[in-house]
Protein backbone atom coordinates (compact mmCIF):
# COMPACT_ATOMS: atom_id res chain seq x y z
CA UNK A 1 0.00 0.00 0.00
CA UNK A 2 3.01 2.29 0.88
CA UNK A 3 4.07 2.10 -2.39
CA UNK A 4 0.77 3.11 -3.95
CA UNK A 5 1.69 7.21 -4.48
CA UNK A 6 5.35 6.34 -5.97
CA UNK A 7 3.54 4.22 -8.48
CA UNK A 8 1.22 7.31 -8.97
CA UNK A 9 3.79 9.50 -9.39
CA UNK A 10 5.74 7.94 -11.52
CA UNK A 11 2.70 6.91 -14.08
CA UNK A 12 1.71 10.61 -14.27
CA UNK A 13 4.99 11.26 -15.36
CA UNK A 14 6.03 8.63 -18.09
CA UNK A 15 2.09 9.84 -19.35
CA UNK A 16 3.51 13.55 -19.70
CA UNK A 17 2.73 15.91 -16.91
CA UNK A 18 5.84 17.49 -15.00
CA UNK A 19 6.93 16.00 -12.00
CA UNK A 20 6.55 19.39 -10.14
CA UNK A 21 2.25 18.66 -10.54
CA UNK A 22 2.88 14.88 -10.34
CA UNK A 23 4.08 14.85 -7.28
CA UNK A 24 1.68 17.65 -5.82
CA UNK A 25 -1.46 15.61 -7.41
CA UNK A 26 0.52 12.64 -5.74
CA UNK A 27 0.15 14.46 -2.40
CA UNK A 28 -3.19 15.50 -3.24
CA UNK A 29 -4.60 12.34 -3.78
CA UNK A 30 -2.98 11.07 -0.97
CA UNK A 31 -4.62 13.44 1.60
CA UNK A 32 -7.64 12.94 0.16
CA UNK A 33 -7.93 8.69 0.83
CA UNK A 34 -6.23 9.94 4.51
CA UNK A 35 -9.58 12.28 5.16
CA UNK A 36 -11.46 9.36 4.19
CA UNK A 37 -9.66 6.72 6.51
CA UNK A 38 -8.84 4.62 3.92
CA UNK A 39 -6.10 3.90 1.70
CA UNK A 40 -5.35 5.24 -2.03
CA UNK A 41 -5.54 1.87 -3.43
CA UNK A 42 -9.35 1.12 -1.50
CA UNK A 43 -10.27 5.03 -2.91
CA UNK A 44 -8.96 5.27 -5.88
CA UNK A 45 -8.19 1.35 -7.17
CA UNK A 46 -5.03 1.02 -8.96
CA UNK A 47 -2.57 3.33 -9.21
CA UNK A 48 -1.39 3.19 -12.56
CA UNK A 49 -5.01 2.73 -13.52
CA UNK A 50 -5.82 6.38 -11.93
CA UNK A 51 -3.21 7.89 -12.99
CA UNK A 52 -4.13 6.93 -17.06
CA UNK A 53 -8.01 8.22 -15.78
CA UNK A 54 -6.98 11.21 -14.20
CA UNK A 55 -4.36 12.55 -17.24
CA UNK A 56 -7.31 12.05 -19.48
CA UNK A 57 -9.70 13.78 -17.87
CA UNK A 58 -7.17 16.57 -17.56
CA UNK A 59 -6.38 16.91 -21.39
CA UNK A 60 -10.23 16.10 -22.87
CA UNK A 61 -12.81 18.57 -22.78
CA UNK A 62 -16.27 16.96 -21.23
CA UNK A 63 -18.74 16.69 -23.25
CA UNK A 64 -21.69 19.39 -23.96
CA UNK A 65 -24.98 18.26 -22.66
CA UNK A 66 -27.71 18.66 -24.99
CA UNK A 67 -28.61 22.06 -23.93
CA UNK A 68 -26.60 25.36 -25.56
CA UNK A 69 -24.45 27.52 -23.31
CA UNK A 70 -26.20 30.88 -22.80
CA UNK A 71 -24.97 33.59 -21.57
CA UNK A 72 -21.82 34.67 -19.56
CA UNK A 73 -22.65 34.51 -15.85
CA UNK A 74 -18.68 35.32 -14.19
CA UNK A 75 -15.76 36.80 -16.41
CA UNK A 76 -12.61 36.65 -14.47
CA UNK A 77 -9.47 38.67 -16.56
CA UNK A 78 -5.91 39.18 -15.65
CA UNK A 79 -7.39 38.74 -12.03
CA UNK A 80 -4.53 38.92 -9.13
CA UNK A 81 -4.37 39.04 -5.38
CA UNK A 82 -1.52 40.25 -3.18
CA UNK A 83 -1.11 39.95 0.62
CA UNK A 84 1.67 42.70 1.67
CA UNK A 85 4.72 40.82 -0.06
CA UNK A 86 3.15 37.79 -1.05
CA UNK A 87 1.54 37.06 -4.22
CA UNK A 88 -1.91 34.38 -3.57
CA UNK A 89 -3.04 34.95 -7.33
CA UNK A 90 -1.81 35.90 -10.50
CA UNK A 91 -3.05 36.84 -14.30
CA UNK A 92 -6.22 34.07 -13.44
CA UNK A 93 -8.61 34.36 -16.73
CA UNK A 94 -12.42 32.81 -16.38
CA UNK A 95 -15.36 32.70 -18.13
CA UNK A 96 -18.49 30.66 -17.17
CA UNK A 97 -21.91 30.79 -19.29
CA UNK A 98 -25.31 29.31 -17.89
CA UNK A 99 -25.35 25.81 -18.54
CA UNK A 100 -21.84 25.32 -17.57
CA UNK A 101 -19.92 23.77 -14.70
CA UNK A 102 -16.38 24.91 -13.99
CA UNK A 103 -13.81 22.93 -11.28
CA UNK A 104 -11.23 25.43 -9.71
CA UNK A 105 -8.25 22.96 -8.35
CA UNK A 106 -4.96 23.17 -6.94
CA UNK A 107 -2.87 22.59 -4.04
CA UNK A 108 -3.85 23.23 -0.34
CA UNK A 109 -2.71 27.27 -0.24
CA UNK A 110 -2.92 28.26 -3.74
CA UNK A 111 -5.61 30.37 -3.80
CA UNK A 112 -8.98 28.36 -4.66
CA UNK A 113 -11.16 29.51 -1.53
CA UNK A 114 -9.41 33.20 -2.23
CA UNK A 115 -10.37 32.73 -5.75
CA UNK A 116 -13.85 32.27 -4.88
CA UNK A 117 -14.66 35.06 -2.98
CA UNK A 118 -13.69 37.21 -5.22
CA UNK A 119 -15.84 35.59 -7.56
CA UNK A 120 -18.78 36.19 -5.26
CA UNK A 121 -17.44 40.17 -4.19
CA UNK A 122 -16.49 39.17 -0.50
CA UNK A 123 -12.80 39.99 -1.65
CA UNK A 124 -11.25 42.29 -3.50
CA UNK A 125 -8.70 41.43 -6.13
CA UNK A 126 -5.25 43.56 -6.16
CA UNK A 127 -5.55 43.71 -10.13
CA UNK A 128 -7.57 42.76 -13.19
CA UNK A 129 -11.25 42.90 -13.50
CA UNK A 130 -14.50 40.67 -12.04
CA UNK A 131 -17.50 40.68 -13.74
CA UNK A 132 -20.85 38.70 -13.03
CA UNK A 133 -24.38 38.41 -12.86
CA UNK A 134 -26.25 39.53 -10.12
CA UNK A 135 -28.00 36.64 -8.81
CA UNK A 136 -25.50 34.69 -6.93
CA UNK A 137 -25.57 31.62 -4.65
CA UNK A 138 -22.07 31.32 -2.72
CA UNK A 139 -21.52 28.06 -0.36
CA UNK A 140 -18.89 28.61 2.12
CA UNK A 141 -16.14 25.24 3.06
CA UNK A 142 -16.79 26.13 6.67
CA UNK A 143 -19.29 28.05 8.46
CA UNK A 144 -22.23 29.79 6.77
CA UNK A 145 -25.10 28.71 9.14
CA UNK A 146 -25.99 30.24 13.15
CA UNK A 147 -25.70 27.15 15.53
CA UNK A 148 -28.61 28.20 17.44
CA UNK A 149 -30.93 28.23 14.50
CA UNK A 150 -33.35 25.32 13.44
CA UNK A 151 -33.05 24.42 9.53
CA UNK A 152 -36.64 26.24 8.62
CA UNK A 153 -35.49 29.30 10.80
CA UNK A 154 -32.51 29.73 8.47
CA UNK A 155 -34.69 28.95 5.43
CA UNK A 156 -36.78 32.27 6.88
CA UNK A 157 -33.83 34.56 7.72
CA UNK A 158 -31.85 34.29 4.05
CA UNK A 159 -35.35 33.85 2.35
CA UNK A 160 -36.06 37.34 4.30
CA UNK A 161 -32.77 38.83 2.36
CA UNK A 162 -34.22 37.70 -0.81
CA UNK A 163 -37.42 39.42 -0.43
CA UNK A 164 -39.05 35.93 -0.13
CA UNK A 165 -42.58 35.58 2.11
CA UNK A 166 -41.54 33.53 5.06
CA UNK A 167 -44.32 30.44 4.42
CA UNK A 168 -42.17 30.42 0.68
CA UNK A 169 -38.82 30.64 1.83
CA UNK A 170 -39.54 27.46 4.68
CA UNK A 171 -41.31 25.12 1.63
CA UNK A 172 -38.49 26.38 -0.16
CA UNK A 173 -35.90 25.03 2.09
CA UNK A 174 -37.68 22.25 2.65
CA UNK A 175 -38.17 21.03 -0.82
CA UNK A 176 -34.40 21.71 -2.05
CA UNK A 177 -33.51 19.99 0.85
CA UNK A 178 -35.19 16.66 -0.33
CA UNK A 179 -33.08 16.70 -3.58
CA UNK A 180 -29.81 16.08 -1.29
CA UNK A 181 -31.58 12.56 0.71
CA UNK A 182 -32.12 15.18 3.26
CA UNK A 183 -35.25 16.61 5.36
CA UNK A 184 -35.20 18.89 8.23
CA UNK A 185 -36.25 18.42 11.41
CA UNK A 186 -37.97 21.02 12.74
CA UNK A 187 -36.59 21.65 16.39
CA UNK A 188 -33.07 20.66 15.55
CA UNK A 189 -30.76 23.29 15.57
CA UNK A 190 -27.73 23.58 13.78
CA UNK A 191 -25.56 22.89 16.36
CA UNK A 192 -26.46 19.78 16.71
CA UNK A 193 -26.55 18.49 12.90
CA UNK A 194 -23.55 16.71 11.65
CA UNK A 195 -20.96 18.33 9.45
CA UNK A 196 -22.05 16.77 6.46
CA UNK A 197 -26.08 17.89 7.31
CA UNK A 198 -24.64 21.82 8.12
CA UNK A 199 -23.35 21.12 4.65
CA UNK A 200 -26.42 20.52 3.69
CA UNK A 201 -28.28 23.12 4.85
CA UNK A 202 -25.32 25.57 3.67
CA UNK A 203 -25.98 24.31 0.34
CA UNK A 204 -29.66 25.42 0.56
CA UNK A 205 -29.20 28.74 1.60
CA UNK A 206 -27.25 28.97 -1.45
CA UNK A 207 -29.70 27.80 -3.81
CA UNK A 208 -32.97 29.03 -2.08
CA UNK A 209 -33.49 32.16 -3.84
CA UNK A 210 -32.83 31.00 -7.85
CA UNK A 211 -29.16 32.56 -8.25
CA UNK A 212 -28.30 32.41 -12.20
CA UNK A 213 -24.51 31.60 -10.50
CA UNK A 214 -23.47 29.19 -7.84
CA UNK A 215 -20.17 29.16 -6.30
CA UNK A 216 -19.51 26.37 -4.24
CA UNK A 217 -16.47 25.68 -1.96
CA UNK A 218 -15.83 22.22 -1.20
CA UNK A 219 -19.57 22.19 -0.32
CA UNK A 220 -19.50 18.17 0.08
CA UNK A 221 -17.24 18.10 3.26
CA UNK A 222 -18.75 15.39 5.26
CA UNK A 223 -20.74 13.79 2.65
CA UNK A 224 -21.34 9.84 2.98
CA UNK A 225 -21.11 8.57 -0.45
CA UNK A 226 -24.71 8.46 -0.88
CA UNK A 227 -25.23 12.37 -0.24
CA UNK A 228 -22.27 13.07 -2.60
CA UNK A 229 -23.62 11.41 -5.69
CA UNK A 230 -26.18 13.10 -4.96
CA UNK A 231 -24.17 16.16 -4.56
CA UNK A 232 -23.27 15.95 -7.95
CA UNK A 233 -26.36 14.89 -9.96
CA UNK A 234 -27.86 18.32 -8.32
CA UNK A 235 -24.80 19.99 -9.56
CA UNK A 236 -25.89 18.61 -13.10
CA UNK A 237 -29.31 19.47 -13.11
CA UNK A 238 -27.76 22.97 -11.97
CA UNK A 239 -26.18 23.39 -15.29
CA UNK A 240 -29.16 21.42 -17.67
CA UNK A 241 -31.25 24.04 -16.11
CA UNK A 242 -28.90 26.56 -17.96
CA UNK A 243 -27.21 28.02 -14.65
CA UNK A 244 -23.30 28.43 -14.40
CA UNK A 245 -21.60 26.54 -11.51
CA UNK A 246 -18.09 27.22 -10.16
CA UNK A 247 -16.94 24.41 -7.46
CA UNK A 248 -13.66 24.52 -5.26
CA UNK A 249 -12.57 20.97 -5.18
CA UNK A 250 -10.47 18.37 -4.54
CA UNK A 251 -11.61 15.22 -5.99
CA UNK A 252 -9.96 15.06 -9.03
CA UNK A 253 -11.68 11.71 -10.43
CA UNK A 254 -14.53 14.20 -10.82
CA UNK A 255 -13.50 16.49 -13.36
CA UNK A 256 -16.09 14.30 -15.77
CA UNK A 257 -18.62 16.30 -14.94
CA UNK A 258 -17.49 20.10 -15.71
CA UNK A 259 -16.61 21.97 -18.53
CA UNK A 260 -14.28 24.37 -17.77
CA UNK A 261 -11.17 23.09 -15.06
CA UNK A 262 -8.59 25.99 -13.37
CA UNK A 263 -5.77 24.35 -11.96
CA UNK A 264 -4.43 27.05 -10.44
CA UNK A 265 -0.92 25.21 -9.41
CA UNK A 266 -0.97 24.29 -13.68
CA UNK A 267 2.61 26.19 -13.45
CA UNK A 268 4.29 24.53 -10.94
Amino acid sequence: MSDWPTTFESELVRLGLQPARARRLADETTQQAAESAATPAEVFGPAHLYARHLVAELRTPSPRTRYEAGPVMLSLTGVSKRYRRRTVLRDVNLSVRGGEVAAIVGANGCGKSTLLRICAGLTRPSGGTVKRTRRVGFVPQDGGTAGWLTAEEHFTLFGSAAGMVPGRARSTGVHLATRLAWRPTRQQRAQQMSGGTRQKLNLVLGELHAPDLLLLDEPYQGFDQGSYVDFWQQVLAWRDAGRAVVVVTHLLHDLQNVDHVLDLGASA
